[in-house]
C-alpha cells in the first residue's frame, strides 16, 4: 500500500501495488490513473503497465481514489465493493439537469417551509435500502454507450432503478440554502441522485454544490497523496522536475 504512513521504499509496480490518491478537483478518475500510466512508464522504463482505478468521482468531486498497478488491478473489484463514505453539501431551492453544478439550474422551487427539523427528519427517512435512479450524466452504459453522450446530445434515454443502501446520512451544518452533510453508503450509490431525491422528498428541489469521499472502506482519504505528491516520491532523477 502507497499513501502518507506507509509508502513502499523499493515499489514493484509491475508486480502490483496499490496506491492511495486525492484527487483534485476537475481531474478525472481516467486522468489520473492515465497520468500514473505514463509517469511510470517514464520514470521507472516500464514499456507496458496495467494501472486501473477503484471506482469513479466525478470531475467535480475531491477525495479517494484507489488505483491500482500491474497484478493487483485484478483486486479492483474487491476494493468497489467496499462501503464509501463521502462529504459535501447540497443547495436547496433549485435543480440541475445534472444534479451538481457541471450544468446550470434549471428550475427554482419554494424553501420557505423548509425547518432545521424538516431537513433532519428527511434525512433520516433516506437510511436502509432505497431505490435511486442513476443521472443521465453519468457513466452507465446504455446500449454500448454512456448515459452522459446521450444527455449532452439532448437524447432522452431510460436509465434503470437500482437499489442501494444509506448506512448513516449526518446532517452537519445548515446554513441555508446550503446544507451540508455526511453520508455512509453501498457500492454504487450515486450521491448526485441522493441530492436529487432529498430535494424532492422536502417538495423542494436540491442539486450537490459540493462532495468530496473521504473513505472507501477503512481506507482514509487523509491518507492519500495527490498525484503530485506520488510523482515527487517515486522520481527517480536528482533535481525532481515534473515529468
Amino acid at each position: 500500500m502507497i499513501d502518507r504512513n506507509t509508502t513502499s521504499t523499493n515499489p514493484d509496480f509491475p508486480a502490483g501495488e496499490v496506491i492511495l490518491v486525492n484527487k483534485e478537483i476537475h481531474w478525472t478518475s481516467f486522468d489520473i490513473v492515465n497520468s500514473v500510466r505514463i509517469f511510470l512508464k517514464h520514470e521507472f522504463g516500464i514499456k507496458k503497465i496495467k494501472v486501473g482505478h477503484a471506482g469513479t468521482l466525478d470531475p467535480l468531486a475531491t477525495g479517494l481514489v484507489i488505483v491500482c498497478t500491474g497484478r493487483k488491478t485484478k483486486e479492483i473489484d474487491s476494493y468497489q465493493a467496499q462501503e464509501k463514505e463521502y462529504t459535501g453539501s447540497f443547495h436547496l431551492g433549485q435543480t440541475t439537469p445534472s444534479y451538481d453544478l457541471e450544468t446550470e439550474p434549471d428550475q427554482e422551487f419554494p424553501t420557505d417551509h423548509i425547518t432545521q427539523e424538516l431537513i433532519r427528519q428527511t434525512a433520516q427517512s433516506f437510511a436502509g435500502k432505497i431505490e435511486q435512479q442513476p443521472p443521465i450524466f453519468s457513466a452507465v452504459k446504455i446500449a454500448g454507450k454512456k448515459a452522459y453522450e446521450y444527455a449532452r446530445q439532448n437524447q432522452e434515454v431510460k436509465i434503470k432503478i437500482r437499489e442501494v443502501e444509506i448506512f448513516e446520512f449526518e446532517i452537519t451544518k445548515i446554513e441555508m440554502p446550503e446544507v451540508f452533510f455526511r453520508v455512509k453508503c453501498s457500492k454504487g450509490t450515486y450521491i448526485r441522485s441522493l441530492a436529487n431525491d432529498f430535494g424532492l422528498a422536502l417538495k423542494s428541489g436540491a442539486y450537490l454544490s459540493s462532495l468530496c469521499r473521504t473513505a472507501i472502506g477503512d481506507y482514509k482519504n487523509e491518507d492519500a497523496l495527490t498525484v503530485d505528491e506520488f510523482k515527487t516520491l517515486y522520481r527517480k532523477s536528482e533535481n525532481k522536475t515534473p515529468a
